[in-house]
């Protein structure tokens, strides 16, 4: 895996893909900037060298070209406080104003292109406009983890004008932590799958049941497995297209030697609201009208004790509505878990969004071992999937 670290910069010219799709409120204002502050240590080292940076991504979903909502010029002043020095902003990623920019940068520099989706080019992978990018780097950099499972033309086929390619240092942090809870785990590894539906983790949950000493099941998903079981659940999320995966999840388990653990009880409410009326419940005979929205207080003492004892953990999906105060709980008192394993000595890796969110908003993310930036990279990356944004570097 060749990195920045394999390349002495001076005197050339990064083409950096940075991933600073950040949230942003109504006023245009950075709402969370972890992404971006995960992209400067890579960036900082190739200023470091004495070469130039050309910073180029996507913000958002345009639908017909260029929008003020969408523009990166947002993030250029924050950018700038980051990197402590000035950063400028092309009109455009391509065409010549971007092309003169780039070529006129000196040692230290660094300039950030407008937004790729301006170009109906980018998603398609257009060969022609990520020729026309790689005019504007010396050398390709790709540090966007989050969307390496797309080949787009500044994630994949840009590098196919380049004879240096490298990957900038979150790229290489990912496969590195990802590699730790795939191919070299400590026993026993315990994986925590949650969120809202069984039909978007089904092959994961399928490769992590080949890797894994203990599966806990939470989210909304719960109750696809508990009415798969014979279970009451209520109102709670189900979905019955996959009750025969559910049931198919849990033989294999059993052939395999997994624990798969479902909750045994939750917290329900009568409404779908933090202000509703909550009682705790058996998990699998939730009143009628009721919905189950967290974990109960069995299961998450259960979850913790199991947590704490591992020695590898993945954690991707949180245990109930964590965005409501009053189900928060179940998430919150597995993140501390992990954080107690952690401290002992296990390596933890937390992915996928809601989980990444569940963390930050619950602070811990510095207890853990690693916090992944990708989403949907991530699940395809530990589906077995090959990723072109990966495959592109390495080819």
């Amino acid at each position: 895996m060749k990195t920045i670290d394999d390349i002495q910069f001076r005197g050339k010219r990064a083409l950096i893909r940075v991933d600073f799709n950040v949230p942003l409120n109504s006023q245009q204002q950075i709402t969370d900037d972890s992404r971006m502050r995960a992209a400067v240590p890579t960036i900082k080292k190739i200023l470091d060298d004495q070469g130039s940076v050309v910073l180029m991504s996507h913000l958002g979903r345009p639908k017909e070209g260029p929008e003020d909502k969408f523009s990166l010029r947002h993030l250029t002043e924050h950018l700038g406080k980051l990197l402590d020095t000035q950063v400028n902003i092309a009109p455009d990623c391509v065409g010549e104003e971007a092309k003169e920019m780039a070529d006129s940068l000196g040692a230290g520099e660094v300039l950030l292109l407008e937004n790729l989706r301006f170009h109906k080019e980018e998603t398609k992978g257009d060969e022609a406009f990520a020729r026309e990018l790689s005019t504007l780097g010396d050398v390709y950099v790709n540090d966007a983890f989050g969307t390496a499972h797309r080949a787009h033309a500044s994630t994949t086929i840009v590098a196919r004008f380049f004879e240096e390619k490298v990957f900038g240092y979150i790229m290489a942090n990912e496969l590195k932590s990802i590699d730790k809870v795939l191919n070299d785990t400590k026993k026993p590894y315990v994986a925590i799958i949650g969120g809202a539906k069984v039909s978007t983790k089904i092959d994961i949950i399928e490769n992590l049941l080949e890797k894994a000493d203990a599966l806990i099941i939470g989210g909304g998903m719960m109750f696809t497995f508990i009415k798969a079981r014979g279970g009451k659940i209520g109102n709670s999320m189900c979905e019955d297209d996959y009750l025969e995966t559910a049931r198919n999840i849990m033989a294999a388990a059993r052939d395999k030697g997994v624990k798969l653990h479902v909750p045994a009880d939750a917290i329900a409410a009568d409404a779908f609201q933090n202000d509703a009326e909550i009682k705790e419940t058996q998990a699998d005979n939730i009143p009628d009208e009721w919905l189950g929205l967290d974990i109960g207080p069995e299961s998450i003492e259960k979850f913790a004790t199991i947590i704490e004892g591992a020695k590898t953990i993945l954690w991707n999906g949180p245990m109930g509505v964590f965005e409501m105060e009053n189900f928060a709980k179940g998430t919150k008192k597995v993140a501390e878990a992990i954080a107690k394993a952690t401290e002992k000595g296990a390596f933890s890796l937390v992915g996928g969004g809601d989980s990444v969110a569940a963390i930050n908003q619950i602070g811990m993310a510095d207890k853990v071992s690693y916090v992944s930036t990708g989403g949907g990279a991530l699940l395809e990356y530990m589906e077995g999937k090959k990723l072109p944004g990966i495959e592109a570097i390495m080819e």
